[in-house]
């Protein structure tokens, strides 16, 4: 028996990146789809790529933005109507947002940020929680970052942002262990996705924005980006029965970096 099998799980980000990666793992293993991402041409490319590894997955798109609470509110419904219930819940959307010292951080922007990766993902949490907590049973993963877990510098929002992911996962996870919900964040590192290449190129532009990578790579200790399958596979087993046991923890998949001194 696949791990996913007569399984629901919910993704959010799912148009591209992490959110496609881990929707072909799981869907590959037998799991029935609740894709939601404010990009709805992104959502049909990453339908069109499940259905490519898993042609007879039940798949539910849904466009919605995180930050708003009632189309979030609607999202979780949607599932629920459409499967009868959620069983893992890649709590994932999120944006970097400009860089900037944070003297020059726009106060527009680091809302804006603080909106889509914090207030989304508590938002997420919130209405899933409901679920998940009725049934007894349920796996969530929280998308936060290495910038979650140490400073990286000009990057006010998106750090404010992803530490107080890690807090709401921990914190979660110890109100709702009791009911048989595990709560875990992922803290990626440099992973090669859209996200991370339009970072590049905030610091490179389109012509040098590959050299700014190699540099970008060199004093991780495996001296390349992560693969967004990578994330897939690590986010998979938290979203599985067999991480039954593991609770209100950060995993870091960044090569080793954010240990590095």
């Amino acid at each position: 028996m696949e791990r996913f099998e007569q399984k629901v799980v919910l993704i959010t980000g799912a148009g591209s990146g992490l959110g496609r990666a881990v929707a072909l793992q799981v869907a590959k293993e037998g799991a029935k789809l609740s894709l939601v991402d404010l990009n709805e041409k992104g959502l049909e490319e990453t339908k069109n790529e499940v259905q490519k590894v898993a042609p007879n997955a039940e798949i539910l798109l849904v466009k919605a933005n995180v930050a708003n609470e009632e189309e979030v509110k609607n999202y979780v419904d949607k599932t629920v109507q459409t499967f009868g219930t959620i069983d893992g819940f890649f709590n994932n959307a999120g944006i970097e947002g400009k860089q900037n010292l944070t003297e020059d951080f726009g106060s527009d922007e680091f809302r804006k940020v603080v909106d889509i990766n914090l207030n989304g993902v508590f938002y997420g949490l919130k209405y899933v929680l409901k679920v998940m907590k009725e049934n007894g049973t349920g796996h969530i993963v929280n998308t936060a970052s290495v910038g979650g877990i140490r400073g990286v510098g000009n990057q006010s929002g998106y750090a404010a942002s992803k530490h107080g992911v890690v807090g709401l996962t921990r914190n979660s996870a110890i109100e709702y262990g009791q009911y048989g919900i595990t709560i875990n964040a992922i803290a990626p590192g440099a992973i090669m996705t859209p996200m991370v290449e339009g970072s590049l190129k905030q610091i490179g532009g389109e012509e040098g924005w590959e050299e700014v990578g190699k540099a970008f790579v060199e004093p991780n200790p495996m001296k390349r980006f992560g693969k967004p399958e990578e994330v897939g596979y690590l986010t998979a087993f938290l979203l599985s029965d067999q991480a039954g046991f593991v609770n209100a923890t950060v995993v870091p998949i960044d090569g080793g970096q954010s240990f590095k001194y």
